[in-house]
């Protein structure tokens, strides 16, 4: 399980649905990898939306997924209900624009149409399976550091092919691009670990 919450690196996130926004029209397909119990795909879902119009926004898909050895992200990513304890760094603007209380005090839950862009997988990257195809974006944050290098060498080669050509692919700050995939991609920013889609013979 990637460890995770709301608004956590959110200059990245920022960068990179800038990049996938002048590059793309809707709709707009996105994997989240490691997704935790929710707060970076929601958070991502979010920074779509303050910046797509209102009908484009219902064209944006999430497949946010992780491992998941407790089998409960499924109904705690679809319910989109969290402690106000895991909800303090996210700005009051957005938050009293996206977030409703519940009947249960200090319970907050997610705009619905917020939620309805999400859609949960449990999934373990290491079966080389994706979970869908033609993304315009890729996020795998904190996950790829658990893994060895030549696994994460073959999950990276898994999400160049599911990536539409021109899209886009990002990792956690403290992680770098391996030596072998240099041809695949290229980075795009220099104070974030983005990178776009290169096309191969």
């Amino acid at each position: 399980m990637a460890f995770t919450y709301f608004f956590r690196d959110q200059h990245t996130l920022d960068l990179l649905v800038d990049h996938v926004m002048r590059s793309f029209s809707s709709p707009i397909r996105v994997w989240d990898a490691g997704c935790a119990m929710g707060p970076e795909p929601y958070t991502l879902a979010i920074t779509f939306a303050e910046r797509m119009g209102y009908f484009a926004f219902k064209s944006l898909t999430i497949d946010a997924t992780d491992l998941d050895g407790s089998n409960l992200f499924a109904d705690i990513i679809a319910n989109g209900i969290y402690d106000e304890t895991e909800l303090k760094r996210i700005p009051k603007a957005i938050f009293d624009k996206y977030f409703h209380p519940t009947s249960t005090p200090d319970r907050w839950q997610i705009d619905d149409r917020i939620r309805t862009r999400l859609r949960f997988h449990r999934h373990d990257l290491l079966t080389l399976q994706p979970v869908g195809d033609r993304y315009n974006l890729v996020l795998c944050k904190n996950v790829l550091l658990h893994l060895q290098p030549q696994e994460r060498i073959q999950v990276i080669r898994m999400y160049h092919r599911v990536l539409v050509p021109g899209g886009f692919f990002a990792m956690e700050q403290t992680q770098k691009l391996p030596d072998e995939l240099t041809g695949l991609f290229e980075q795009v920013v220099e104070d974030a670990q983005l990178y776009r889609r290169l096309e191969t013979s």
